[in-house]
């Protein structure tokens, strides 16, 4: 990958009177960046940063995001416009090329994504070793690690061919093995994938139709199905995105630093916080104990939190719950659904965020799992579902930044450091003196 940083100045670091030069790098959008790289090498001493808050891991090409203003872009193009305009398997193409494709590349990508939808047939014999009601983001973590034992070639990240490939398979074949979990959950026959469907129609095609009778996805539910898969298919540099970057800085397959990914997403401060959300919003029951939830949440010393509100990165609206919201309401419209308990407490804690003098200060919009789990609930997955569902659409950015990761010279294996405050050094007691 080409460096596209910019020399942006000189930051000046001292210590015990001594100082330390640091270059100052800007990128194309955001805050300037001081490269810290050479300061343990030149003063014998590390930074200190828990959770890597104010420091970039790396430089990308792929997704950006100003939380401040609200703003998310995958490779230059607003969310907004993408999620109005575009199709999932075009932004796929855009997050993983660069550039959006052509009718020509756009139909082409669609086939090879559809040559590889399939799964092997040994791997739906790996679901026999599962409980039946396992839980849906253990029997993904498990799959999508083992599917690596089917593709050894993929370990070879110095091929751009076998990455593509690689890249490939994994957008194809995690419907089918997402499909696969629910149908095994409920206790159904699989269904396999059919190519004369777009992708979000044969998503749920193979979610939801059974054999005694016909299916047909209605047109309105796999658009707002698309759009969720846009909305979360990549947000920088987050805790599943650097886990798989920091599983495949050691040369691990790409499909295990993709599992390490999934098992990341699954906690609740991350891909959860959809299921938490519902499990809220069910917790609240009816509109009436809805001043009651809301003076826990403003009370500093009640444990209770409201779910869905407010996001670590953003301080503004989040640019995906804007569209977000649209299809929730679409949805909701489309199936009859607005008058049910549940969506109406959903309703009616979207109108207070957005009027609320405590909201509007605290900066808590409703967020995009707040609409998310809305919808995902009244197409009908189970809310233990929803991570897998946020796996599903988060594979392309994954792999994407994964690919971006091995062709960048300045990457190499992940080795953070600490600060070390445990016992000094001692000597060993012999187990009679103790």
């Amino acid at each position: 990958m080409e460096n596209k940083t910019k020399d942006a100045g000189t930051a000046k670091i001292e210590i015990d009177g001594k100082t330390y030069d640091m270059p100052v790098l800007s990128g194309t959008h955001g805050p300037n960046v001081v490269d810290v790289r050479k300061f343990y090498a030149q003063s014998g001493q590390f930074t200190f940063d828990p959770g890597f808050t104010s420091t970039a891991s790396c430089e990308s090409q792929i997704t950006f995001i100003n939380g401040e203003e609200g703003v998310l872009l995958h490779r230059g193009y607003p969310i907004g416009q993408l999620a109005a305009q575009a199709t999932f398997p075009e932004v796929c193409y855009l997050i993983l090329n660069g550039e959006l494709p052509s009718k020509s590349e756009l139909s082409t990508f669609n086939d090879e994504i559809k040559q590889h939808t399939l799964l092997h047939t040994q791997l739906d014999r790996f679901f026999d070793g599962f409980r039946r009601d396992s839980h849906p983001m253990a029997m993904l973590t498990g799959t999508v690690g083992a599917m690596a034992s089917f593709y050894p070639g993929a370990m070879d990240s110095e091929d751009p061919e076998e990455r593509r490939l690689a890249s490939i398979r994994l957008i194809a074949k995690m419907p089918t093995l997402c499909a696969r979990i629910l149908k095994y959950n409920l206790g159904q026959k699989f269904v396999d994938p059919r190519n004369d469907l777009s992708y979000a129609e044969n998503f749920l095609n193979m979610c939801f139709s059974v054999t005694a009778e016909d299916y047909k996805v209605d047109p309105k539910i796999a658009k707002a199905m698309d759009r969720f898969f846009i909305l979360h298919a990549d947000h920088e540099q987050n805790a599943s995105t650097s886990t798989v970057r920091l599983a495949g800085s050691s040369g691990a397959h790409p499909f295990a630093a993709v599992a390490a990914g999934v098992a990341c997403l699954w906690g609740p401060s991350h891909g959860g916080a959809n299921e938490a959300c519902l499990n809220m919003l069910h917790e609240i029951g009816t509109v009436d104990r809805i001043p009651e939830f809301i003076e826990k949440a403003k009370d500093k010393s009640d444990p209770f939190r409201l779910m869905g509100f407010g996001h670590r990165v953003y301080k503004n609206y989040d640019p995906r719950a804007t569209v977000m919201r649209e299809s929730a309401h679409e949805v909701l419209d489309l199936l009859g659904l607005k008058d049910q308990p549940i969506l109406k407490v959903a309703m009616e804690l979207e109108r207070i965020a957005l009027e609320d003098e405590y909201f509007a200060e605290k900066k808590l919009y409703p967020n995009v799992d707040f609409y998310s789990g809305i919808i995902l609930d009244a197409i009908g997955f189970p809310k233990q579902m929803f991570t897998v569902l946020f796996s599903l659409a988060r594979t392309v950015g994954w792999i994407a930044q994964l690919n971006e990761m091995l062709v960048d010279p300045t990457q190499r294996i992940g080795r953070p450091r600490q600060i070390y405050t445990g016992a000094a050094m001692r000597d060993y007691v012999p187990m009679d003196q103790r």
